[in-house]
């Protein structure tokens, strides 16, 4: 196995972590955050290595492209992470056996952790200090695209792990070839836990080849059901932040489903989306209502690829539907369990749209752009889990622990 030593040296790390106190990791963190801003110009520089050899009009562009404004906010998510209480070491449950032995059960790191994504070299930084904080090791692969990004980042992780003496294997940087991939997948007992960010296809593949615990951070397909009720007012910010704040993540919307009764309302809805320059796949009542106030090159008629699409990029569907419960089956049917949202006046609605929509983040009267651990009060986040084993949702300090068991007595023994 090519990577074998590396894997190696990163156990070997995770071991020694246990070791680092509290007090220390902050300090890391934060010292970090700090120097992360310092580097700036070097990240961006290296930054535009990967940008140039990209395709501006490519969806991931936007994911890939790092700003000082950017590392800023990065910076800051650092400075919040190291700031949030220790998730090592919790008490979750504890009791005095009948015969003397004291018995708790405690949280504890993972031990090494394998990030496998894509043109997101924020996610570096994010990771690392997460992966910190809770006391484990990580393994980073990432994608050909951001290799000049990544590799930056890591070198300035490393920089401030070894002012404060920590064993620089806490967290390296695989090769972007294929056969780092496969073998990493193949790491059993080096690696404990593999988490893939990127596509859908990316996700499929990892899950279906890794002979490690795989936790999916799946596609974020996003709907907001306009209904019956909805503030046209509320519906119009919120469709608007959602599809065009950063079109190219997980939260952004894909799909606005509109009641029937309302679709006169759907050229005001739409409006400021054609001044970003968003396309609409609209189904043949939509389209109709929004013609001649919506730019004719901006309109195209759906099919049945335009639901159930992550867009990543200025594009949505428009689907009308006839009534509360098609709505519901329309999201049923196409939503991947992300971020799912309805604008809605009427408070009986919106508990059933609670209580029956399965999705990892439910909404009402909301953007879907606040799915992120940041804005969840979580410091940072791992990733966004669309599965429903271990975690769900936004995953930060707690979803990167395990459990325990620490049993103490004084000579006690199990009758034979």
């Amino acid at each position: 196995m090519k990577i074998q030593n590396t894997l190696q040296k990163t156990r070997e790390a995770s071991r020694k972590l246990p070791l680092v106190t509290e007090e220390e990791v902050k300090q890391i963190l934060e010292s970090l955050a700090g120097e992360a801003e310092r580097q700036t110009e070097f990240i961006l520089s290296e930054n535009r290595k990967d940008l140039a050899r990209m395709d501006p009009a490519d969806p991931k562009y936007d994911r890939l492209k790092l700003t000082a404004e950017r590392i800023k906010n990065i910076a800051a998510d650092i400075h919040n992470v190291a700031k949030l209480e220790n998730p090592v070491g919790k008490i979750l449950s504890e009791r005095r056996h009948d015969n003397g032995m004291f018995v708790r059960k405690i949280t504890v790191p993972f031990g090494v952790i394998g990030i496998i994504y894509e043109a997101r070299p924020n996610v570096t930084f994010d990771v690392f200090a997460l992966c910190l904080k809770s006391g484990n090791a990580c393994i980073l692969k990432g994608g050909s695209d951001a290799i000049f990004s990544n590799e930056a980042i890591v070198s300035v992780i490393h920089t401030v792990l070894e002012k404060y003496q920590v064993d620089t294997h806490t967290v390296c940087l695989l090769g972007s070839g294929r056969e780092e991939t496969q073998d990493m997948l193949n790491a059993r007992g080096w690696i404990d836990l593999i988490i893939p960010r990127g596509s859908q296809g990316l996700i499929d593949f990892v899950r279906t080849h890794s002979s490690i615990p795989v936790i999916e951070t799946g596609a974020g397909i996003c709907h907001t059901y306009f209904e019956n009720s909805g503030d046209v007012r509320i519906g119009k910010e919120v469709i608007y932040n959602a599809k065009t704040r950063r079109p190219s993540v997980c939260n952004a919307l894909d799909c606005l489903v509109i009641d029937r009764s309302r679709l006169n309302d759907l050229p005001e809805l739409t409006v400021n989306l054609a001044n970003d320059g968003v396309v609409l796949y609209a189904d043949e009542e939509a389209l109709e209502k929004v013609k001649g106030t919506y730019p004719d090159d901006l309109l195209c008629s759906a099919d049945e690829t335009s639901f159930g699409t992550e867009f990543l990029s200025l594009r949505m569907s428009v689907k009308t539907v006839d009534g509360f419960d098609e709505a519901l089956a329309h999201i049923a049917r196409y939503s991947s369990g992300h971020s799912e949202a309805i604008i809605t006046e009427d408070k009986e609605k919106s508990e059933i749209f609670k209580k029956i929509v399965d999705a990892a983040a439910i909404y009402v009267n909301v953007s879907t752009a606040f799915t992120d651990g940041a804005q969840f009060g979580l410091g940072a986040e791992i990733g966004i889990s669309t599965q429903k084993l271990h975690a769900r949702g936004p995953m930060a300090l707690e979803e990167l622990t395990s459990y325990k068991w620490i049993i103490e007595g004084n000579g006690q023994v199990r009758p034979r």
